[in-house]
């Protein structure tokens, strides 16, 4: 059994002073994005079981980058890995068939962390433009707009006559599908999801809030380049991916981002959260897991693989999307039983699919 070392009431000292100074010159605590539990004093660690915005000292990121060097230095024979991508979704359905819906838990931080998967948030957008951040207003063609529109409303498909559509990829047993589902009744909004594990979608469809007339839930693998979705291109106003991405292998994910985003209208948004770098569950892989640089499978045959700010951005970019948002989340996971403490850290992003170009 892998031994878990806690952080020492030192070097969490340590910390909290970065942390309070960092604070203070911000006028107090961040609200959300990604939380605002602080912890200023290290005698309270445990009394919670998440702090948030914890910051690292140079001794943590060299300590892990040494961690991380050292569970990667042996790898899994390439003759050997190839099955951890062809299989995947085997690995996945056998993960689905023994836990059922028991192992994950709803997200009931969705909302709050993405807003834009409600569709109150898209009526603030006009018909000629829409607001950015920094709160001015971009103009854009609507011409092509309602080309597009015209065009999705002659195709017949689930949630055709929808004014808001979503997209879950790797939805799973539907643990974001039902948060959201229960939220968008009684609006214009639809929801679909997938995920390539067979037994994780009929979990989802068998689930007694499961709502065909505002959810349509189908298999499918967003790594298979020719398969179709049952919906049109440039027909989806958000596509969310929670801890999906890192499973598949770090040279095929740029392509299925760049497939994702084509369904996106334009001014669409694709919301993101997935494992960062040097997470504590990639610090805990031991030797022999490692099947390329970041890139670890676990015991089960799931694999999973951990980002960096840069390489989120990168990602999503050479997609054609604009960032709004790309966050890296630093937390404090407690386990006050065991009296450990552990470094989480976590992406968060939101990015633009970019209007076209004004004709005028």
């Amino acid at each position: 059994m892998h031994r878990v070392r806690s952080v020492s009431v030192a070097k969490l000292a340590k910390v909290l002073s970065r942390t309070s100074s960092r604070l203070k010159s911000t006028g107090g605590r961040p609200s959300a994005p990604l939380g605002s539990r602080i912890l200023t004093n290290p005698d309270d660690v445990f009394k919670h079981n998440m702090w948030d915005h914890v910051q690292w000292t140079e001794e943590d990121k060299e300590n892990a980058r040494q961690r991380a060097e050292e569970n990667s230095c042996t790898q899994i024979p390439i003759s050997e890995q190839g099955k951890f991508d062809t299989d995947a979704f085997q690995y996945w359905d056998k993960f689905y068939e023994m836990h059922q819906d028991k192992f994950f838990k709803d997200r009931k931080w969705l909302f709050l962390e993405f807003p834009e998967l409600l569709p109150s948030c898209a009526k603030s957008q006009t018909a000629n433009g829409c607001q950015q951040q920094d709160g001015s207003t971009r103009h854009h063609s609507t011409a092509a707009i309602e080309e597009n529109e015209a065009a999705i409303e002659t195709t017949t498909f689930p949630g055709q006559h929808a004014s808001f559509r979503i997209l879950e990829v790797g939805c799973g047993v539907g643990n974001s599908v039902f948060p959201i589902v229960n939220s968008i009744k009684e609006t214009d909004a639809f929801l679909y999801c997938c995920d390539f594990s067979p037994c994780a979608i009929q979990l989802v469809k068998d689930h007694p809030a499961y709502d065909n007339s505002v959810c349509h839930a189908f298999v499918h693998d967003i790594c298979e380049e020719t398969a179709s979705f049952p919906f049109p291109p440039q027909s989806l106003d958000v596509i969310l991916a929670v801890f999906v991405l890192s499973s598949i292998h770090p040279s095929r994910i740029q392509g299925v981002v760049n497939r994702l985003s084509s369904y996106l209208k334009h001014g669409g948004i694709f919301l993101f959260r997935d494992y960062g770098r040097y997470d504590f569950s990639q610090l805990r892989f031991k030797k022999g897991r490692c099947l390329s640089e970041n890139f670890y499978t676990r015991g089960d045959g799931t694999c999973v693989y951990f980002f960096t700010k840069g390489e989120v951005h990168n990602l999503f970019s050479n997609a054609g999307l604009e960032e709004i948002q790309n966050l890296e989340d630093r937390r404090l996971q407690v386990n006050r039983g065991r009296k450990v403490v552990m470094h989480r850290v976590w992406m968060q992003s939101k990015y633009r699919k970019l209007h076209p170009p004004s004709t005028s």
